[in-house]
């Protein structure tokens, strides 16, 4: 495949433009696979382009690699076809592989499984589109080539492609709201994420669901707007709230009995990278927060609350930003 040059400009800028892909992810492809420019092989992203130069770039399939850990369990698919798999992620399940990792990740379950996946993100996170915390659940897709990754990405950009959360927060929200702070990586502790003045800009949006029978819990929805690292937790910390079993954002748990983040992506939705078709998928809850729903709530109000149409109708409370935004 090849585009031509049409002004000066950076590799990795015109190539974000042509291929309609993030600049991250075009860079990752630059540094991991390699582009000709006029016949000659680059790996700089910073290469300057001229009006007229030829850019031929090929996407390479996944090498089978073998895990250095053993993948002794499964995973729910939601989705599957040609282009892409959704799966219901485990908690405590890490995503992709990293020097602190010392377990099987859900690429080496894949690749276990023997599913051909993309490779523009790298050799560790073959497939991965976007990403859950460890011990965060819910639906994940998994691009299966690198046209369809390409086609992710960028509804990840044009927000197309989202999800829809669950969270059981330890103080009801005074009311439906969107949160808009900048976020970085935390002075006082690295394993954190804080609001900071000059981070990235990060817009969540909540929406209230159902109060615990006690009245002092609240199961709500969040919707995001944007992707950092820990959103959800760090923008419900700002607000003095926190997520039933989140200790490093400040749950303070009476018996430490909560062993996980009660977050749960329970809906995506994205435009099918090959025939455009809109597709919501819903994650069933795992056990553990389903239990803890049930011992806390109203079963029939819980069953009554979490539909799909019922969550996506309570963000309706600033159509307008949404639209804006979405």
């Amino acid at each position: 495949m090849e585009f031509i040059c049409k002004e000066s400009k950076r590799l990795d800028a015109a190539m974000s433009e042509a291929l309609e892909l993030p600049r991250n992810q075009v860079e990752k492809l630059i540094k991991n696979i390699g582009v000709y420019v006029d016949g000659k092989l680059t790996h700089k992203c910073s290469f300057k382009l001229v009006e007229g130069n030829v850019v031929q770039y090929e996407f390479v399939q996944a090498e089978e690699s073998q895990s250095s850990y053993e993948v002794d369990f499964d995973v729910p698919i939601l989705y599957e076809d040609d282009d892409l798999l959704v799966i219901n992620k485990p908690p405590f399940l890490t995503v992709h592989g990293a020097p602190s990792v010392k377990e099987a990740t859900l690429v080496d379950w894949l690749k276990s499984k023997g599913i051909n996946l993309s490779t523009i993100s790298g050799e560790e996170r073959h497939g991965i589109v976007h990403r859950i915390d460890k011990e965060t659940s819910g639906a994940l897709v998994i691009a299966k080539n690198n046209e369809a990754h390409v086609s992710l990405s960028s509804q990840l950009e044009d927000k197309s492609m989202g999800r829809y959360y669950l969270a059981m927060i330890d103080v009801p929200l005074k009311d439906n709201m969107v949160v808009e702070l900048p976020l970085g990586r935390s002075v006082n502790n690295r394993l954190k994420m804080d609001v900071i003045k000059d981070g990235r800009m990060a817009k969540s949006a909540f929406s209230k669901l159902l109060l615990s029978r006690d009245g002092k819990k609240e199961l709500i929805a969040a919707k995001l707007f944007t992707g950092r690292t820990h959103q959800i937790r760090v923008h419900l910390a700002a607000l003095s709230r926190h997520i039933l079993g989140d200790s490093l954002y400040g749950f303070k748990s009476q018996n430490g009995t909560i062993p996980r983040v009660m977050l749960h992506a329970y809906i995506l939705y994205l435009k099918h990278p090959k025939t455009g078709q809109l597709l919501q998928i819903n994650a069933p809850l795992w056990d553990d927060f389903d239990a803890y729903l049930t011992h806390h709530f109203s079963k029939e109000e819980v069953d009554e609350k979490i539909t799909l149409d019922s969550i996506v109708n309570g963000f309706k409370f600033n159509d307008q930003w949404l639209r804006k935004d979405a």
